[in-house]
């Protein structure tokens, strides 16, 4: 289908049975972002709220929850978009097999904007940010938030939508310092095409003009974050994705999606911040209160019956994961083609995405040597680490695999791999004060910590332990252990205090185990935690705890450490500190008053009753 609009979208997806409709009233204060994640947890259907208490608009979530629905949704264009990108990679292909490309030719003709159209639906009237759904996600959350936010902005030096840029860059609508109608807080992360166009615009001493897009067809909202190959704009991509020209027109020198459900105009002038935040993210914590770019309202437009789609995000699996699955269906291998010899990469979602990449790359520097170890595979690191979002990656491990089995995707068997196979003398590389991503509280300042690297690669230099060893089980304030994995053991210690008494904590660690080394042999790392049960429970919880409540340059340790040629390495396990720290953001949680309040509507007569079984 390649819809018009959003409602055309929700209508056919509620004809083939992916969307519930809730009659009953809901409050956009906790209880409509508690029924959203109620509803996702479940994989359940897409939900159309009819009745949001104090608003006229009704609004949608959960629409893109599943990767079956997200491409069900672009089924008649799925196809044809991963061959443009595959094209791209490969134009010789076009030539080499003209008639086979003929209909991806014909589909790339919707990716020209169309400018000006007659029919300008959005524009039917002018309201107030009052007006809207302020959707109130979580408790500690500092006001209302656009989540689903197309957020446009052009190149103050190259002006028109040819050079512009769209990303979903969260807006906060009230709360705070804002003055509510007139004030809108604009937070945007590092390597974000929206910091080029503010830059120029700051050195011109001009204000920004910033378009902020809510809703329309959903190929829109899927652009807005999709890490395009270089060359290819949002809003071609968004023409190609929905089979249907990006349609557009400005109103008092401001770009108009005029297919989306409301439009949200407005300026940031050079210099103009206020506090944004807090605000439950993605890493499954509350990013906090930071000054952002100021937005002064111009005017909010919003098509007749327009719907105002949001989502939730907290700790991983949540909506945005189907994101990342149908974009990595999507571009495919484009990625892997910008980066000589990088075969395959996974960002690990229940990671909180950046703290944690996973990497296999290819091993062909030196052939002729009997021995391996890693070469090729640093340099492809360094890469991957100068390069867009991937740059945001605190833990990077990457290895080579000449049997071609190997899998970033499947985890447990990655990890296998690695540890297997890393030589903790030489294998662990370290970048200190540097940037990490600004929802990531476990550095040393917003925007600021360190990274890792662990490279792997040869013959398998240990087998890896599948019971907690005897050394670890009596130990002097360190207990619980608890087996995570093959070669991973997770301890349990008082609660962090500071770094220096962590200091002294992991030195007596090292005291009780460095003269154990031998019997250590099967375990590659051992995490300390503030629950060593719980991070042993399920893997997603290792992979939660261990690498979002660490900075690698203060929180790794290890049992015999050494430092040589100012290279740190360790002849017995590496230990991760991963408790919580007095400095982290705490985790987001429900409001166990407000999930009472909404069980009316999964009990019987309940517009939900039966959604989740």
């Amino acid at each position: 289908m390649n819809y018009s609009s959003l409602e055309e979208c929700l209508i056919d997806l509620e004809r083939n049975h992916h969307l519930v409709r809730i009659k009953e009233e809901v409050d956009s204060y906790l209880e409509m972002a508690a029924i959203h994640l109620r509803v996702h947890e479940a994989a359940g259907p897409a939900l159309l709220y009819e009745n949001v208490k104090g608003s006229k608009f009704r609004a949608a979530s959960n629409i893109f929850g599943t990767l079956e629905r997200s491409k069900f949704i672009f089924r008649d264009t799925f196809a044809a978009v991963q061959r443009l990108i595959e094209l791209k990679n490969d134009p010789v292909k076009a030539i080499k097999q003209p008639f086979k490309n003929f209909n991806t030719g014909v589909a790339a003709l919707k990716a020209l904007p169309l400018k000006n159209p007659s029919a300008k639906p959005v524009l039917a009237h002018e309201i107030s940010i009052s007006d809207l759904p302020l959707i109130h996600h979580w408790p500690m959350d500092g006001g209302a938030f656009v989540t689903l936010p197309q957020v446009y902005t052009e190149d103050i030096d190259q002006p028109g939508i040819m050079k512009s840029n769209l990303g979903m860059y969260r807006i906060q609508l009230s709360g705070n310092d804002y003055e509510l109608n007139k004030e809108i807080g604009l937070h945007y992360q590092l390597h974000r095409g929206i910091g080029v166009h503010h830059t120029k615009a700051n050195k011109k001493g001009l204000p920004l003009k910033i378009s902020c897009f809510v809703g329309g067809p959903p190929s829109h909202t899927l652009s807005a974050v999709m890490p395009l190959p270089e060359g290819i704009s949002e809003m071609t991509f968004a023409g190609v994705l929905g089979g249907r020209r990006f349609r557009y027109t400005y109103v008092d020198g401001f770009c108009i999606s005029t297919d989306a459900d409301f439009v949200i105009t407005g300026n940031v002038y050079p210099g103009e911040n206020k506090p944004e935040g807090p605000f439950g993210d993605h890493l499954g914590y509350y990013s906090l209160r930071h000054s952002f770019p100021l937005m002064k309202v111009h005017k909010v437009y919003a098509k007749k019956n327009a719907i105002w789609p949001f989502t939730v995000v907290g700790r991983p699996p949540q909506e945005d994961t189907s994101f990342g699955q149908l974009i990595h269906e999507i571009a495919g291998g484009a990625i892997e083609e910008e980066i000589p010899g990088l075969k395959e990469v996974n960002a690990v979602d229940a990671a909180g995405v950046h703290p944690l990449l996973l990497a296999i790359g290819s091993e062909r520097y030196t052939p002729y040597m009997p021995a391996k170890q890693p070469a090729e595979i640093l340099t492809i690191a360094n890469h991957i680490l100068g390069t867009g979002q991937l740059s945001l990656a605190k833990f990077l491990f990457i290895t080579a695999d000449d049997t071609g089995r190997l899998n970033t995707h499947d985890v447990p068997h990655y990890f296998e791999y690695i540890l297997k196979r890393i030589d903790l003398t030489r294998d662990i590389h370290f970048y200190t004060n540097t940037t990490i991503d600004t929802l990531d509280y476990s550095g040393t300042g917003l925007n600021s910590g360190s990274k890792v690297v662990f490279a792997a690669y040869g013959d398998v230099k240990r087998e890896l332990g599948t019971e907690v060893p005897l050394a670890l089980k009596e130990l002097h304030d360190f207990y619980n252990g608890q087996l995570v994995m093959p070669g991973v053991v997770a301890l349990q210690t008082k609660s962090f205090t500071t770094y220096e008494s962590a200091q002294k904590e992991m030195d007596a660690l090292n005291e009780q185990l460095q003269l154990e080394v031998g019997e250590l042999s099967s375990v590659t790392l051992i995490v300390i935690a503030d629950d060593s049960s719980f991070v042993a429970d399920k893997l997603n919880n290792f992979l939660w705890v261990t690498f979002t409540r660490t900075n690698p340059s203060h929180d790794i340790y290890g049992i015999a450490p050494f430092i040589k040629h100012k290279h740190w390495g360790c002849n017995g396990p590496v230990v991760i500190d991963a408790r919580i720290k007095p400095r982290h953001a705490p985790p987001v949680e429900k409001d166990p008053i407000v999930e009472k309040r909404i069980d009316h509507l999964f009990s019987k007569g309940g517009s939900l009753y039966g959604v989740i079984k």
